[in-house]
C-alpha cells in the first residue's frame, strides 16, 4: 500500500531523546513520519488539525503530535519553507 505524501520532509533531525523513546517504545521513527508526511497529524486537538491544513495549504509551520506505545509523546515539525523536518520530545521545544 502506498501513502501519498503532502509536503517534502526536507532534512529530517531528530533528538537524542527522541531517538531514545522510539527505541525504547519498539516503535518505527518511519511509521511516524510517514504519517506526519501524508497528513495525518496523530494526537492533535481540532483547532490545531485545522491550523495544520490552513498551514499545508499556505506554507506555514506543520506540527504533529503521536503517543508511542510506552505512552511517550513525540512531536514532528515541519519548517513553513520545508527545508527541515525535526522528531521531539515536547519539552524538549
Amino acid at each position: 500500500m502506498s501513502t501519498r505524501l503532502k509536503f517534502p520532509a526536507g532534512q529530517l533531525v531528530a533528538t537524542p531523546g527522541a531517538l531514545a523513546a522510539i527505541e525504547a517504545s519498539g516503535d518505527s521513527l518511519f511509521t511516524y513520519l510517514q504519517r506526519h508526511l501524508a497528513g495525518d497529524w496523530g494526537d492533535v486537538d481540532a483547532h490545531d488539525r485545522r491550523e495544520n491544513e490552513f498551514s499545508l495549504e499556505q506554507g506555514f509551520r506543520l506540527l504533529s503530535a503521536y503517543c508511542l506505545r510506552n505512552g511517550v509523546k513525540i512531536w514532528i515539525i515541519t519548517e513553513a519553507d520545508r527545508t527541515n523536518t525535526t522528531v521531539l520530545l515536547p519539552d524538549e521545544y
